[in-house]
This record gives structure tokens, sequence and C-alpha cells, in this order.
């Protein structure tokens, strides 16, 4: 016959008094002397007072009531609960299955269920489920058995057969009972657990609804659930609305450069544009700074600000002045005949006809756009034009205008203002012109 070491008993506190206790158990203690079975009792009730504030302080007392009635259940039953709250769950094992052998009761299953997962053996915490006797548990056990056994499950890595598990349970309808804020509290780890953070967030919320006791972090589960989903959902959402950055090939960087110039900006084709429409100007000149070629050619007579070659002048083509040689079309001439003031229109847009002065500068002010044109010749390239010999005599007019020949009389050196008489006849003038 073995029997149980005797162990250190702990000082009892002047609370722990035998009126205290149970009255079932008290009942098992009648078979024991009137003092041992007053210390005895006395032991367990410290072991419950201290069972939530020191666990080890009730593991102590629970030790010491087994040691003196080691054939108690009751006595067992504390010494192993003491000894899973404090987490040596080797000890709480043991005593726990005596108790079990001793009463038959199967109240210690959920108990003995969590210490095999504390020992790390959730399989066979999971085959507790299958206990035959389950069938006889309270409510509460049963409850208690549900969560350890979807812990297990947890543990062993199937965290959606945790949720099956516990779901009828958490989302039965009905008054809460007492253990209801636990179990939505594990259904909700289970639902994390298995991916589902939206449906582990709404589990919080309910278990931490009907947690008067506080007996979960329900609340600040919740919480901190919460703010890691709106932080995911924000992330996604900037994500989702990041610009794009399109990338544009030469082709399409060209159609773009064609589609700005369209808009108003100059490119090199405009630019040659403009080049021709000068050239076109330049044609319709004043008929008082125009010789012709067919002149030119009889008179021997050069236009100061050309070389004009041979070439040219066989083509029927005019020699400007105030710049290089630039042969002039018949159809470009006749066109400026054809205007009788000093700008015609040109695609759409008014362009203003040039005049040439004595310097060989030129007055084109505008080009269609109203803008200043940039042909103007440099101070430099207008001096190199300017003859030698002084400015050229222009006396000499086109025969074929109308226009008649200047007396030496009266021609005035320039700035000098004319006669009144020579400018009355200027409106006459004019009208030849124009016929």
């Amino acid at each position: 016959m073995t029997t149980r070491p005797r162990v250190e008993a702990p000082p009892l506190p002047d609370e722990a008094q035998p009126e205290l206790l149970d009255l079932e158990v008290r009942k098992e203690l009648r078979g024991l002397p009137v003092g041992l079975a007053e210390v005895v009792a006395r032991h367990l009730v410290a072991a419950a007072m201290f069972l939530d504030d020191d666990p080890a302080l009730a593991l102590a007392h629970g030790r010491a009531a087994a040691s003196l009635a080691a054939r108690l259940p009751a006595t067992r039953e504390a010494a192993g609960i003491a000894a899973y709250h404090a987490g040596e769950y080797a000890t709480a094992l043991v005593e726990l299955r005596t108790a079990r052998r001793m009463d038959g009761s199967p109240r210690y299953l959920p108990m003995i269920a969590d210490a095999e997962r504390g020992l790390g053996r959730p399989e066979r915490a999971v085959a507790y489920l299958t206990d035959p006797s389950i069938e006889t548990l309270d409510p509460a056990g049963h409850a208690e058995l549900l969560m350890v056994g979807s812990g297990a499950r947890r543990d062993l890595g199937q965290p959606e057969a945790a949720v099956v598990l516990l779901h009828d349970e958490a989302t039965r309808p009905g008054e809460p009972r007492p253990w209801t804020a636990r179990l939505r509290y594990a259904y909700a780890e289970a639902l994390l657990d298995a991916g589902r953070p939206g449906d582990a967030l709404r589990a919080f919320e309910a278990a931490a609804a009907i947690d008067e006791e506080e007996e979960t972090d329900a609340n600040e589960r919740a919480y901190e659930l919460m703010t890691q989903l709106a932080a995911e959902d924000a992330r996604k959402a900037t994500s989702t609305d990041e610009p794009v950055v399109a990338t544009t090939s030469a082709p399409e960087a060209a159609d773009a450069s064609d589609a700005v110039t369209e808009s108003g900006a100059v490119t090199d084709s405009a630019a040659m544009s403009d080049s021709a429409a000068v050239t076109d100007s330049l044609a319709v000149a004043s008929s008082a700074d125009v010789a012709s070629s067919a002149d030119v050619a009889s008179s021997g007579d050069v236009v100061p600000g050309g070389a004009g070659t041979s070439s040219q002048e066989a083509a029927g083509g005019d020699v400007v002045a105030g710049g290089p040689d630039v042969a002039i079309s018949d159809e470009a001439s006749a066109e400026g005949d054809q205007d009788s003031g000093d700008s015609r229109e040109s695609g759409g847009a008014k362009v203003v006809a040039p005049v040439l002065f004595d310097d060989g500068s030129s007055s084109l002010a505008l080009l269609g756009t109203g803008e200043p044109a940039d042909v103007e010749p440099e101070p430099a390239r207008r001096e190199a034009a300017r003859p030698a010999g002084g400015l050229p005599d222009l006396s000499v007019l086109f025969s074929d205008l109308g226009l008649r020949e200047i007396p030496a009389a009266e021609r005035l050196p320039l700035g000098q203002e004319a006669p009144t008489e020579a400018k009355s006849e200027g409106p006459a003038d004019d009208e030849d012109t124009g016929d």
C-alpha cells in the first residue's frame, strides 16, 4: 500500500472557514475525524479563494488537502483544478483523471482535454469530443468542451473545422448564457485563423456586447481588428487611385507635336509656309518702288538689293529690292496688280503687303496672325545691300501702270515735305493707278 508523501501545508487564512464550503463536499468529509475534516475543509476553501488571484498558492492549499484526504474525490478535484489554473498541466491531468475514476463524473472532461492540449497533444484533446460520457454533460460543460476542441483543431491547422465546431452554439438565438461571451470569443478566433477577418470582427463585437464581467478582451480585439481592416482598405484605395504614367512612343509624340502646332505653335513646316507667304507678299510691292524686268532689260538698270541673274530675267521674273534675288511668278504679279490696297487675303488670313524703303528695309509688320514678322533684314545686311555710290535714281516708274515720270524739278530729298500743289495732284494719280 502506497501513501502520498506529506507536503508542507501553507498557513491558513482566518477568512477560510469550513462553513463556506459547499454542502455536498462537506458531506464527503463526514467520514474523517472531526479535527482533520475541519483542516481539510479550510484548505479547500483557501484553494478556492486564491484560485484567480494566486493560482500557485491555491495549488499549495489543494495539495495539502489532497495529502490529508487522498481518497476523497473533492480533494483530488481541488488539487487538479488548482494545478490547471497554475499551468501545471501534468499534475492537473493526474489529479483530474483520478477524481473522474473515483466518482465517474464527466464534468472533468473539458479540463482534462485542455490539459492534453497544454501538454502539446491536441490530437488527444480532439479525441475527447467523441467520448460517450459527453452526452451527460450539462450545457456549461458541453460549451466548455466545444471551446477546447475548437482550440485543438486550430492547433492542428484546421481552422475551418474549428469554425464548424462552434458555429451552431455561437449563432444560437436567445438570451445569452454565462459562457456565451467566451464561446463567441473562441468563435471569432477561429474565424480569424480561417482568413475571415470581417466575420471575426462581427463575432468579437458580439462577444464584447454581452461580456459585462469583462471575462475576455473582446472589446480591445474588435478595435484592433477594425483599425487593421480600415488601414488595409485605405492602402488598397491608394494603390487603385495611383495615376498611370503613360509612355509615348516617337510617332505618338510627333502626332502630339503636330496637334500643338495646329493650335498655334510654330514649327518648321509653318515657318516654310510663312516664308512662302513672305515671298508672295514681296511680289505685291508699292507701285512707287517696283521696276519691271522688261524695263530693266531695256534700260540696263538693276534694282538695288539683288544681283539679277540672266536666268531669272529670261524666266520673266522680277528682282525685288531689299534682299536676295527672289523670282516672282507672273501669277503672283497678277494678284498684286489686282489688289488696290496694301493688303490681300491669303488662305483666309489678312496679309499686309510690304513697303520697300530706300535703304533696302521692308515694312513687313504683320503676316496674317497679327504678330510682328521676323523677316526684316539685319542692320549689317541692310548696310551691305546699300549701293556704294549712294541711293539710285528711282524716279522712273512703270509706264504700263499709267504713272508719269517725275520731273527733275519736282524731285525732293528725303524728309522734305512736298509743296501744296504737288499734294493736290496725288488723288488724280491714285485714280490713274487704280485704273
